[in-house]
């Protein structure tokens, strides 16, 4: 468990780092993304259930809450526990302050925390219905009203600015709509706050608006559609556009989510959380985004369990994917992990896709580099990137945080790595292998995360 804040807020907000491919905090220090989808968290929970959450996301690592301000499910019409909808006569900009007061509450308490609040201010369905529940209630005009009413509500809290929210803009209105949230934002907040933009699954905010200036970094939703869905190329393809933005999955599949919304094809489980977070990093992206199926729609009781859900989210907050984020999270803070650059190259043989694909990454300086065997089958890969002549290998279990063995090798021009148990699905790895000269020490197992 993680112990004190989950970051130190007091070294800055998140900014782009200067290489474009991640996020520093204001005084330079890195900051590694590790989200969670509480799509409903200002709409469903009450302050003091709201309080519980972010403890608890506190305490296995977390330090970005994706949250919606009008609310995916009935966010307009349906009152918070505290009585409260976000607008009077469905207008945006008319926002009732008794509801926004409530916001301001998770807020601060996720900043106490050292978390940032990723926020999106509306659901999709509020300017591209499709489905759900709309109404369509923007024009540019209110939308340009909100996002400034928000930006200076917010300018010196701990925020992240998401606009999409499960949509893309598939009119010339939606293009207006969103740039025009994007200015109001940038005028409320003085830029305070980075801004990107969640689309819906199998895509990216890349295809949309790269080339806006106002998109400081890409977001993936690779989605819930398939087993083994190759998150790794989405993260890839906009890793490689110009000009570099840092891009993060903030949408992959869902813990306990049906796979492609069908029970009988089964529920992603950890192992399906640990390959789509170990694929995404190594292939480049800034961090990751976790997301519970149970969690995102904050089920209980007193609410419908939409799409299969199986249990209330107060359950769900101990399914194993979570805490297994946080093992990630100290196994790559444990590095300087910004250095890190995807290489595929490194790999001798291995599987070009599948369950089985193998992906790695190497410091610039040749100083570390890390890999990923999703199925624990034997991983064959150069040497010849890294720095001096002796290398120290760790074997890290994502599921445990343990480290299984360590061992010092003379380098050679490859090598060839047996990973513990049978191969198969649930028996994934991860091997960090060490410049013996760079004098790092072994990735962290449970201790608590040490503080810049």
């Amino acid at each position: 468990m993680f112990k004190g804040p989950s970051v130190d807020l007091a070294h800055g907000q998140i900014r782009v780092s200067a290489d474009g491919r991640h996020f520093v905090h204001a005084d330079g220090t890195p900051f590694f993304w590790l989200g969670d989808t509480a799509w409903e968290l200002f709409h469903r929970l009450s302050l003091a259930e709201a309080g519980r959450y972010l403890e608890d996301r506190r305490s296995k690592g977390f330090n970005v809450i994706q949250a919606v301000v009008l609310a995916d499910l009935h966010g307009l019409s349906e009152p918070n526990p505290q009585g409260h909808t976000p607008l009077f006569d469905n207008d945006p900009a008319r926002p009732d302050e008794a509801y926004f007061k409530d916001v301001d509450q998770v807020v601060n308490q996720a900043e106490k925390l050292g978390m940032y609040i990723g926020m999106l201010p509306t659901w999709g369905d509020k300017f591209n219905k499709q489905w759900g529940f709309g109404p369509e209630i923007f024009t540019p005009e209110n939308a340009r009203v909100f996002g400034e009413f928000l930006g200076k509500r917010y300018k010196d809290k701990p925020v992240i600015w998401i606009l999409g929210g499960d949509r893309i803009p598939e009119t010339e209105a939606h293009y207006a709509i969103i740039r025009a949230m994007a200015q109001g934002l940038r005028a409320g907040d003085g830029g305070n706050h980075l801004i990107t933009y969640h689309t819906w699954g199998e895509n990216s905010s890349s295809r949309y608006f790269h080339e806006d200036k106002w998109l400081d970094f890409n977001m993936i939703q690779s989605g819930h559609a398939a087993l083994d869905l190759p998150n790794y190329k989405f993260v890839r393809e906009d890793y490689g556009r110009e000009p570099a933005k840092p891009v993060v999955d903030g949408e992959p599949r869902y813990e306990d989510h049906p796979v492609n919304w069908d029970p009988r094809k089964g529920f992603f489980n950890g192992f399906d959380i640990r390959q789509a977070a170990y694929w995404a990093v190594l292939s480049g992206a800034a961090g990751h985004t976790y997301g519970n199926h149970c969690i995102w729609q904050m089920c209980s009781p007193d609410h419908e369990m939409l799409a299969y859900a199986r249990y209330y989210w107060y359950d769900a907050l101990q399914h194993p994917g979570a805490v297994q984020m946080g093992y990630m999270r100290r196994l790559f803070e444990s590095r300087p992990f910004q250095r890190l650059h995807p290489d595929q190259r490194m790999f001798i043989s291995s599987p070009e896709e599948g369950p089985g694909y193998q992906c790695g990454a190497i410091a610039d300086d040749g100083s570390f580099l890390v890999v990923y065997s999703p199925l624990g089958e034997t991983v064959r890969i150069r040497l010849d990137g890294l720095a001096g002549d002796q290398a120290m290998v760790w074997v890290f279990d994502p599921r445990t945080g343990k480290v299984q063995k360590t061992g010092t090798i003379n380098k050679a021009d490859y090598w060839e790595f047996d990973l513990p148990g049978q191969p198969g699905r649930g028996n994934d790895w991860v091997i960090v292998v060490d410049s013996k000269n760079a004098g790092f020490p072994g990735p962290p197992a449970k201790k608590p995360y040490r503080k810049n």
